[in-house]
């Protein structure tokens, strides 16, 4: 079958219609720009029932997304509950555990320390941890720097020497217990010879931190970037009176039978500024739009925006192009842009970040269970279909035009596909077959030749198949005529 996909009805009727749970009213798609465009509603629109269903399909039990365009956090939506109890919905202010997206706050603090002088990027870790006391393998090796520590290119091993990312104990080391571990732990490749992702090399960062400022880096993140980013529900570690309520419970992947395990809650302790943070999405897209407006007017505001642009570049990439890295940051390109962000994954809760620096647009997804994928499976798609949205030519249509909002919803196309959504897409259609792992590969632009016929728009601006939609006696749409066969219209 062609990978045609239906997309849903209105806004309004949309939220009540495909959500995994109930929704807060705090949580509904914004209004429109004043301008009569579509592009928004359309491309945030079709975003919005792809995630649900994908999120539904994956049997996750709570997702909170939101999207952030220039310096406006645009959409925001929770989906599922985020309770073992199944009572409390997700939304997006509540509360996960952020993870390794914990790095790039304590990136931001190591790199204001350097703005301040109180250390380079170049100096040795030693220099600034005397009780720094990892073995080296190899004598010929280079100095392990602040600058290797941040790009994951300094040889140090991925994890300090305590079993903390299983259960039952998930006991992660003090910081005491974690510099005392060094002596028994070595590197096994030469700095800045390859990629290694590091949670150690995070963690010493951290100890850094509060070494060269000479305040605890709880204290120093909470004064220095936190406060000043209005990031009130952002902390470096779990709030668990909240727990439950607004702190999502965390579940492990899912077993053969269907069923996920609800997890201990667990505490980083030493291991917290590789990934002990916990946020929302509407903190983090604050901490989206800061980047974006810091690096539009310039200047300084928590970092000057020199600073951040550098962190933002690429400052290490393996010999073979992979593992690009700025400073904290992961960089990659998609298409024209540039795109920084970082994923999250620990026990319990996924977590993904990324801005598309050229364009102006972040992605923040979140979800309190595991598998085996990151959440940029749900990030790069969202920022695909915006970006292809946002590209949509100006329509003479209006939100809610009901030549095309009549025809919009879910059809039947078993046993090929779950179903397919039809929606409204600038001056035509768009539809999308679900599930689907690339949305905005996979859609097809229909365009309007008759009252109830579209054909499908070709990569060349040809015209394809035909779709006939059919009306009951009433006049209402039934289903869709594609050859000819009929897929039926499914009930909201």
């Amino acid at each position: 079958m062609p990978r045609f996909t239906p997309k849903l009805l209105q806004a309004a009727a949309l939220t009540a219609l495909l959500l995994v749970g109930p929704t807060r009213a705090q949580d509904a798609v914004p209004a429109a720009p004043a301008a009569p465009q579509t592009q928004f509603q359309d491309a945030l629109r079709l975003t919005e029932l792809w995630l649900e269903a994908q999120a539904r399909f994956d049997r996750v039990p709570a997702l909170s997304a939101g999207v952030v365009v220039g310096r406006e956090l645009v959409w925001k939506k929770g989906f599922g509950t985020i309770d073992a109890r199944s009572q409390v919905v997700a939304a997006a202010d509540t509360i996960y555990s952020i993870c390794s997206i914990s790095k790039l706050f304590t990136s931001v603090a190591v790199m204001q320390l350097w703005e301040a002088g109180k250390l380079s990027l170049d100096d040795d870790i030693g220099k600034l941890l005397p009780a720094f006391a990892l073995q080296r393998t190899d004598a010929d090796s280079g100095p392990i720097t602040v600058r290797s520590l941040l790009t994951h290119s300094s040889g140090l091993p991925r994890e300090a020497d305590f079993g903390y990312w299983l259960p039952p104990g998930f006991s992660f080391p003090s910081r005491a217990e974690l510099i005392r571990s060094l002596g028994g732990q070595q590197t096994f490749m030469r700095t800045s010879d390859h990629h290694q992702y590091s949670n150690l090399a995070m963690a010493l960062l951290g100890e850094v931190v509060a070494n060269v400022s000479g305040t605890s880096y709880e204290d120093y993140v909470q004064r220095e970037i936190l406060a000043p980013l209005k990031l009130a529900d952002t902390r470096p570690l779990m709030p668990m009176d909240l727990y439950g309520t607004r702190l999502a419970q965390g579940f492990g992947a899912i077993k053969r039978d269907g069923t996920r395990d609800l997890l201990k809650p667990f505490d980083t302790r030493g291991m917290a500024p590789a990934a002990g943070f916990t946020s929302t999405v509407e903190d983090l897209a604050r901490f989206a739009s800061w980047q974006f407006r810091l690096r539009k007017s310039g200047g300084r505001e928590v970092l000057k925006v020199a600073t951040l642009r550098d962190m933002h570049r690429v400052q290490w990439v393996d010999e073979d192009g992979k593992n690009g890295w700025g400073l904290g940051f992961a960089v990659s390109r998609d298409g024209a842009n540039t795109v920084v962000g970082h994923t999250g994954v620990c026990p319990g809760y996924l977590t993904a970040i990324g801005l598309a620096l050229n364009d102006e647009v972040a992605v923040i997804a979140m979800a309190n269970a595991n598998d085996n994928r990151s959440l940029g499976r749900y990030t790069r798609p969202m920022r695909q279909l915006m970006l292809k949205g946002l590209k949509l030519p100006l329509a003479p249509r209006t939100p809610g035009e009901p030549g095309l909002e009549s025809l919009a919803g879910r059809y039947a196309s078993q046993p090929f596909d779950s179903e397919w959504i039809v929606v409204p897409w600038g001056a035509g259609l768009v539809s999308l077959s679900l599930p689907t792992d690339d949305p905005a590969g996979t859609l097809q632009v229909l365009k309007r030749v008759g009252k109830d016929s579209f054909r499908e728009v070709r990569d060349d601006g040809s015209l394809g198949e035909e779709l006939l939609f059919q009306r009951d006696a009433s006049g209402q749409v039934s289903g869709v005529k594609l050859w000819s066969h009929v897929l039926p219209r499914l009930p909201r």
